[in-house]
């Protein structure tokens, strides 16, 4: 018996739009489908919104990401029991990377978090995952403690070197924050959520506005001279380059922290009281090493080595698997994330990549592959 529906029995998916979408197709936006909804993968070209970004300022719209609040009696334990993060260490209006965690260790979701009151935390979660995220959590939570998932709201980000002086224009006082600092602003009447971070390597910022305010925003800030809207193929290219992982391709269930380089998500007292979900795990892997780690590569040549693409030994077996990869603007090379066995996780160990029946020879390397631009302070 066919396990296939009749074509017209088949119900076609359908593709979200989000606040800004006019808005991109009328500025010249291609339109793809991500995560569910149609997105601007480029208007000039990627190499072009890659490369001003860098040097100037670009917009990304990102209100796919779930953005979500908790709040209620116990909110932080709560929390701390579903993943690594050290949340009742964090001052207010702080921000913290972290990892929502299933039972045996492995990578849910990686997510940024917030604490905006004592009761009260922020959370932009990944927009693929968002409705998985949310029924994992509600399963997981007390009865206490509310889940709110903000549908009305838009995920602007404006990132590069030059993003403060053109932000700071239209928000005075945003150029005060820091990096991973956060706070509540106004601009023409309309509550903005802003903090100091990104998804690029370089210095920016990210604003939660409600979606009827998102148009007149999106408009203020492309009026600057720095700054330009920059699609999804720059700011996958931006976050290669930076040595951040997207999940889905670099992080999955099948991964650990500690496989995918993240130890710096364990904080100290989470791993000395051991009750976040996989820790007997997680802390054995950090204790004597995973058996396989995220690795940066330089591939030799021109050509790109992409997702995918295998790992290979001397006899042509699969020893491991690349998750990201392309042409790196900045670099002016091929680059890629990989993992590979612990064996090979040295910096400068040549590997072989195996790709449509081709070999390329690549040399492990340190991340990110373009320095951080963050801003921490005038020193």
């Amino acid at each position: 018996m066919s396990d296939t529906l009749p074509d017209d029995e088949l119900e076609p998916i359908e593709i979200l739009t989000l606040p800004l979408d006019a808005w991109h197709r009328a500025k010249g936006g291609r339109m793809v489908e991500f995560a569910g909804y149609h997105m601007p993968v480029q208007y000039d070209g990627i190499m072009a919104e890659h490369l001003w970004t860098r040097e100037h300022a670009g917009l990304f719209d990102v209100s796919h990401m779930g953005q979500l609040t908790f709040t209620g009696e116990g909110v932080v334990p709560a929390l701390e029991a579903l993943m690594p993060a050290d949340i009742a260490g964090l001052t207010l209006n702080r921000a913290r990377y972290s990892l929502l965690l299933d039972d045996a260790g492995g990578i849910l979701d990686d997510l940024m978090l917030t604490r905006q009151a004592d009761e009260q935390v922020y959370m932009v979660v990944n927009g693929a995952t968002k409705y998985d995220d949310i029924g994992h959590m509600i399963e997981r939570l007390p009865e206490e403690v509310t889940l709110n998932l903000m549908e009305d709201h838009a995920l602007l980000a404006v990132q590069g070197p030059k993003a403060v002086d053109a932000l700071a224009r239209l928000i005075p006082g945003v150029e005060n924050m820091v990096f991973m600092q956060a706070g509540a602003f106004d601009w023409n009447g309309h509550p903005l959520w802003i903090s100091r971070s990104g998804y690029t390597g370089e210095d920016g910022f990210e604003m939660s506005v409600s979606g009827d305010a998102a148009e007149a925003l999106a408009d203020a800030l492309v009026a600057q001279p720095e700054v330009k809207p920059i699609g999804l193929g720059a700011r996958d290219s931006l976050r290669l380059e930076a040595g951040l992982p997207l999940y889905g391709h670099d992080l999955d269930p099948t991964t650990t922290p500690v496989m995918a380089d993240l130890g710096f998500a364990l904080f100290k007292r989470r791993r000395e009281t051991a009750d976040f979900p996989g820790a007997a795990r997680i802390l054995a892997e950090r204790e004597a090493g995973a058996e396989t780690k995220r690795v940066g590569l330089l591939v030799d040549g021109r050509q790109p080595v992409r997702e995918g693409a295998t790992v290979v030994d001397a006899a042509g077996t699969a020893i491991g698997r690349v998750t990201s990869g392309g042409f790196a603007p900045s670099v002016g090379a091929p680059i890629a994330m990989a993992y590979v066995p612990a064996a090979l996780a040295a910096p400068g160990t040549v590997v072989q990549l195996s790709q449509r029946g081709k070999v390329h020879q690549a040399t492990v390397t340190a991340m990110p592959f373009v320095p951080h631009r963050y801003f921490r302070g005038v020193k």
